[in-house]
């Protein structure tokens, strides 16, 4: 069981849900928890949330759950729980689809929508415990409303050994000086030419983004082996 602490708006689709377990468990960036909803009449509802918040908070983990219209699960969080309500929850859950500090750099993170938040998990362990360790995020939204930890990232940025480059696929502000279109070749090129080496490679997003990315990798020849990747469905 965990309590809830703190609600955050992250975009106007997304909230971040500030969790204190009763068992908190040192967990590895990249990992998930399951939570059940039951109803009065008993019926039940589950959905795996990835964890956004880094190991070095311990008692608590950060839940950042998209809206999804007509859903069973994420629209109680947009909606209906509040501070110091309950809830259940069973983890960490998930094993290759991680980092921590020990297994080294360079990182390149490509993500889709809420496909960041595993791997915001993982660039916040890394600016607690491995700031040394060079790392690039691309990451494609919808619209500048639509990215999710707009001011963090912004931040992170600004560090040494720490290059975020976005790409707006639907419509860009006046005067963008970023990517408009979807994650191509030329993109993870540039993304490459920020790093020396080949980096150990986190892809998460929708399913078609993905395999692509992961395909146009193998092809600028980066060794499948150390290409991680996990497929985000629509989580309702």
């Amino acid at each position: 069981m965990g309590t809830v602490e703190q609600i955050v708006d992250e975009n106007y689709r997304v909230k971040t849900v500030t969790v204190r377990l009763a068992d908190w468990q040192p967990f590895r960036p990249g990992q998930h928890y399951r939570v059940r909803l039951t109803a009065p009449d008993g019926y039940q509802a589950q959905r795996s949330y990835s964890i956004a918040s880094s190991p070095e908070r311990p008692g608590v983990i950060d839940l950042t759950i998209e809206l999804v219209s007509g859903g069973e699960v994420s629209p109680y969080f947009h909606d209906v729980i509040r501070p110091g309500d309950e809830i259940e929850l069973r983890g960490p859950i998930g094993g290759p689809f991680t980092w921590i500090r020990n297994l080294g750099g360079p990182l390149l993170f490509v993500a889709g929508g809420s496909g960041v938040v595993p791997l915001m998990s993982m660039l916040r362990h890394r600016h607690c415990a491995a700031r040394e360790v060079p790392a690039v995020l691309l990451y494609s939204s919808r619209s500048l409303e639509d990215i999710i930890f707009r001011e963090e990232l912004e931040q992170l940025a600004a560090e040494a050994n720490v290059s975020v480059l976005h790409t707006l696929t639907r419509s860009r502000p006046e005067g963008w000086d970023g990517y408009a279109r979807r994650i191509d070749r030329r993109m993870l090129e540039d993304a490459l030419s920020y790093l020396d080496g080949a980096p150990h490679a986190y892809v998460c997003g929708p399913t078609p983004l993905v395999e692509s990315v992961a395909d146009e990798l193998v092809n600028l020849d980066l060794s499948p082996e150390r290409i991680r990747t996990e497929r985000f469905g629509p989580s309702a």
